[in-house]
């Protein structure tokens, strides 16, 4: 039985999340959408260009950003993490206003572990310049065994972070509670991967072996579905505020109720770390965990 539900469970669960999601977004190749922004060395187009690797070695890590700034939307990549010993490397998938001390930023990060441990994924979010919301969740697959889907849906009632279309995380637009939300700033979309080995496996117990270099990560199928900001920022605005958009949509106000099974099944059995429940970092809780994330 153990063996069974090892080998179908995630199968199971990645055919419900299909069937209970409606979302539907814009595929971009790399060169229409994006530029390397880090090491143009280590970042290789494969395939054509369908598919692109990011490399980390002892001289550099190395990354890319997307052209455009959105302001609201869904994005979502294929990717294949580092494989074998990735220990202390770390993969991010993530949007960025890049405005410093009062960014907005939505993170994946991606850490890397030993051979044979689970690789954790965690997510934050920034808003107005506010962050230290981590959230750790171990995944129930090997996710440098094959491509997989990571996205983020972005509105006005909440951001979403999806594996497989699975949601790990839901926060919540708790702005009248006076808890900040991201819904001024556009944001960029990027990627990148590099050493942090003082903290990202057992909290930097767990060093990069070097003689592993160098560690690859891939990428392909960008999907990008939302309003650019840039040399008409009125009409980013009115896109933004356009209820009419279906990111804004009734059905993407909240989890639908098989979705909401799945981030059930995921809170109770893959999550190991939440900002919400650390008191030996918050006394008082902050209060978006207090309202309900």
């Amino acid at each position: 039985m153990e063996k069974f539900r090892k080998l179908f469970l995630p199968l199971l669960v990645q055919f419900i999340a299909v069937a209970v999601t409606g979302v539907w977004a814009k595929p971009v190749t790399f060169t229409e959408g994006f530029t390397i922004t880090w090491a143009d060395s280590h970042v290789k187009q494969l395939q054509g260009g369908s598919s692109i690797q990011l490399i980390l070695d002892q001289s550099s890590g190395s990354g890319f950003a997307s052209k455009n700034k959105y302001l609201f939307g869904r994005v979502s990549m294929k990717i294949k993490l580092v494989s074998g010993d990735s220990a202390g490397t770390v993969t991010a998938f993530y949007m960025n206003s890049d405005t410093d001390s009062v960014r907005d930023e939505l993170d994946f990060e991606f850490l890397g572990n030993r051979s044979g441990q689970p690789y954790t994924v965690q997510t934050n979010v920034y808003a107005k310049g506010k962050g230290d919301r981590e959230q750790r969740v171990n995944l129930w697959f090997d996710p440098a065994a094959d491509y997989h889907t990571y996205s983020i849906l972005w509105n006005h009632c909440h951001v979403i972070f999806f594996v497989d279309e699975v949601p790990i995380r839901v926060f919540k637009n708790n702005e009248r509670r006076g808890v900040a939300f991201p819904t001024l700033q556009p944001m960029g979309v990027y990627s990148t991967i590099w050493e942090a080995d003082d903290w990202a496996t057992r909290g930097g117990l767990e060093k990069i072996d070097w003689s592993k270099a160098p560690f690859y990560a891939y990428y392909k199928e960008f999907d990008i579905e939302g309003c650019v900001a840039g040399a008409a920022p009125a009409s980013a605005a009115a896109c933004a505020s356009n209820a009419g958009n279906w990111w804004e949509g009734p059905a993407y106000c909240q989890l639908s109720a098989g979705q909401a099974r799945l981030y059930r099944w995921v809170r109770l059995n893959h999550l190991i770390y939440d900002y919400c429940t650390d008191k030996s970092r918050y006394a008082v809780l902050p209060t978006e965990c207090m309202a309900g994330i």
